[in-house]
C-alpha cells in the first residue's frame, strides 16, 4: 500500500525518471566490471572482487565470475530484506535485477570472438598498457554507475548489505568505516590470491579513483547539506522527513524582513545521499516553499561524528 501511495505522491513520469536513472548507473557498473576489471583481475572490493577471489582459488571451469556474483548478489539481497526490512531492499531491487545479466552480457562482449575482439582488452598488443587505463577507467566507470544510481534514489546493495547489517547491531558504528573495512579485507585477500603485486596495487588505484570520482566530481566533495525550507505546509513536510529520511528537524518562528509576517522555518541536516529525495518530499508537499541548501564544512553530534 505505501508503494502504490508512493507513486500517487510523486507521479509515475517522475517514478519512471528515477529507475531509469539507477538501470542506467546498474549498467555503467556492469559493463565497467566486465570488460575493464574482470579480464585483468582486477580486485578494487565489493562483490565483484569476492568474485575474482573465488574464481582464482576454486578454478573449475563451471564456476565462473559472473555465475558467483549474480549467486552473491541475489543472496544479499534476500539476507537484506530478511534483516534490514523492505524499504532498504527495495532500493537496491532494480540493481539487483539488472546487474546480474548484464555483467554476464557485457563479459561475453570482452570476448575476443564477438565484435573481431574490439573490447577483448588483454588480448591486444599492448597488455602493460592496457591493465594500467582498464584500472584507471575502471574506476570512473564504477564511481559513475554508482553515483547515477544514488541520483536515481536507488542503491547497489553488494557488500554493503553486510555493512549496513553491523552497523545495525552495533549502531555506534559508523556505515562508512564497515564498508571500508569490508572492501579493504577483500583487496588484502586478494593480493595473496592473485600473487601478483603489481595487479593488487592497480586494484587499490580502480577503488581509490572510484571513490574519489563519486566524492568530488558528483558529489562535489561535500556529505553533508543544511536545508532552510519556509513552506505552509511545513508540518506535512517535517512528517516525511522523520519517516523518509529519518532525519529530525528544528522548527524555527521567522518574521519576514519586508511583510513582517510571522511564519515557520524548518531547518534540516542531512547527508548527500539524501539530497534528492529531501527535494523530492518538498516538490510533492509544496511545489512553491522556498528552499535553501548550503553545503556543510562540519557537524557533530548525533547521528553524525564526534
Amino acid at each position: 500500500m505505501r508503494i502504490i501511495d508512493r507513486i500517487k505522491e510523486e507521479g509515475i513520469l517522475h517514478i519512471l525518471r528515477k529507475m531509469l536513472l539507477v538501470v542506467s548507473g546498474t549498467a555503467i557498473l556492469a559493463f565497467g566490471t566486465a570488460v575493464l576489471l574482470i579480464p585483468f583481475d582486477l580486485v578494487a572490493g565489493g562483490i565483484s572482487g569476492i568474485a575474482i577471489v573465488i574464481d582464482l582459488l576454486i578454478p573449475y571451469e563451471f564456476i565462473t565470475v559472473d555465475l558467483i556474483i549474480t549467486v552473491l548478489t541475489w543472496v544479499l539481497f534476500f539476507i537484506g530484506w530478511i534483516t534490514l526490512g523492505s524499504d532498504f531492499s527495495l532500493k537496491t531491487l532494480i540493481s539487483t535485477i539488472v546487474y546480474p545479466p548484464a555483467l554476464s552480457l557485457f563479459m561475453r562482449l570482452a570476448s575476443p570472438d564477438v565484435l573481431g575482439g574490439y573490447f577483448h582488452l588483454k588480448g591486444n598488443g599492448n597488455p602493460e598498457l592496457s591493465l594500467l587505463l582498464s584500472a584507471v577507467f575502471g574506476g570512473v566507470l564504477i564511481g559513475l554507475g554508482c553515483a547515477v544510481a544514488f541520483l536515481g534514489g536507488g542503491s547497489t546493495g553488494g557488500t554493503d548489505v553486510i555493512a549496513f547489517i553491523i552497523c545495525k547491531f552495533f549502531p555506534r558504528v559508523k556505515s562508512s568505516v564497515v564498508i571500508f573495512i569490508i572492501d579493504a579485507s577483500i583487496v588484502l585477500i586478494g593480493i595473496f590470491a592473485i600473487n601478483d603485486i603489481t595487479v593488487s596495487l592497480l586494484g587499490i588505484v580502480t577503488a581509490l579513483i572510484a571513490a574519489l570520482f563519486i566524492d568530488k566530481v558528483f558529489l562535489g566533495g561535500n556529505r553533508a547539506f543544511i536545508a532552510h525550507i519556509f513552506s505552509d505546509k511545513y508540518e506535512k513536510i517535517n512528517k516525511l522527513v522523520i519517516e523518509r529520511l529519518e532525519r529530525t528537524t528544528t522548527v524555527i518562528d521567522v518574521t519576514g524582513g519586508f511583510s513582517g509576517e510571522r511564519r515557520k522555518m524548518l531547518m534540516i541536516s542531512f547527508t548527500v545521499s539524501q539530497y534528492n529525495e529531501l527535494l523530492n518530499i518538498i516538490n510533492i508537499t509544496d511545489k512553491n516553499a522556498f528552499v535553501t541548501v548550503h553545503k556543510a564544512h562540519e557537524i557533530n553530534g548525533e547521528g553524525w561524528t564526534r
